[in-house]
């Protein structure tokens, strides 16, 4: 389903500037074409402040649907238009690129990735997940490791991508359960607490592509 006229778009710059990266914006859809989607110029959804953007920027975009599903998808900025008032030109996705999300049904799969672990200043290690989803992972570490419930951890995790990107995901997390297995080391689940919804996105395309990868064996 592509996204219609009037609807509301909620916009994240893809900038090397990690302040700018975080922050949301959001704009309504004033026009829908073959080729691409005019929309208002973006408006910072806290500050009120518009958001000045140039042909070539890069963006992280989601509108929401019916029983609140989040659909995600790329774009960039093409031009814009100056009628009546100025609008901006961006890409219009292709509908299967568009990753439907519904926050309390993330899809969750088996995946070995390795994750860098920051408990405190002291205790940092990296370890490899075995399970990964839009609302959180586990990974496995060593049997000594002190974790336990409750704890917030922060964490980058390494996505690789079919097309041979590779993305580092930085994010927060609340450890929700510590499982001690037969071999020694302790499976540790956890909940995001603290993410952009551009980088969630990129893990979930991830699942995504994991998923697709399943059903062809």
């Amino acid at each position: 389903m592509l996204p219609k006229v009037n609807q509301t778009l909620f916009i994240q710059i893809n900038s090397i500037d990690d302040e700018e990266a975080k922050q949301e914006y959001k704009s309504r859809i004033a026009d829908v074409s073959d080729a691409y989607i005019s929309m208002e110029v973006p408006i910072h959804d806290k500050s009120g402040k518009l958001k000045r953007l140039y042909p070539g920027d890069e963006l992280s975009v989601y509108f929401i649907t019916e029983g609140g599903v989040k659909n995600y998808f790329n774009s960039s900025v093409l031009g814009f238009s100056d009628d009546v008032i100025r609008l901006v030109l961006i890409k219009k996705p292709d509908p299967e690129s568009i990753t439907k999300v519904q926050r309390r049904s993330f899809l969750r799969v088996p995946a070995i990735l390795e994750i860098a672990v920051k408990f405190s200043e002291q205790l940092q290690f990296v370890s490899l997940t075995d399970d990964v989803g839009g609302g959180g992972i586990s990974f496995l570490c060593e049997g000594y490791v002190p974790v336990e419930s409750g704890h917030t951890v922060e964490c980058w995790l390494l996505v690789p991508f079919k097309n041979g990107q590779i993305e580092h995901v930085p994010f927060k997390s609340e450890i929700v359960r510590v499982k001690e297995l037969e071999t020694g080391k302790k499976q540790v689940m956890m909940r995001f607490s603290e993410i952009t919804d551009r980088d969630r996105q990129k893990i979930i395309r991830y699942c995504f592509e994991r998923q697709l990868d399943f059903r062809k064996r």
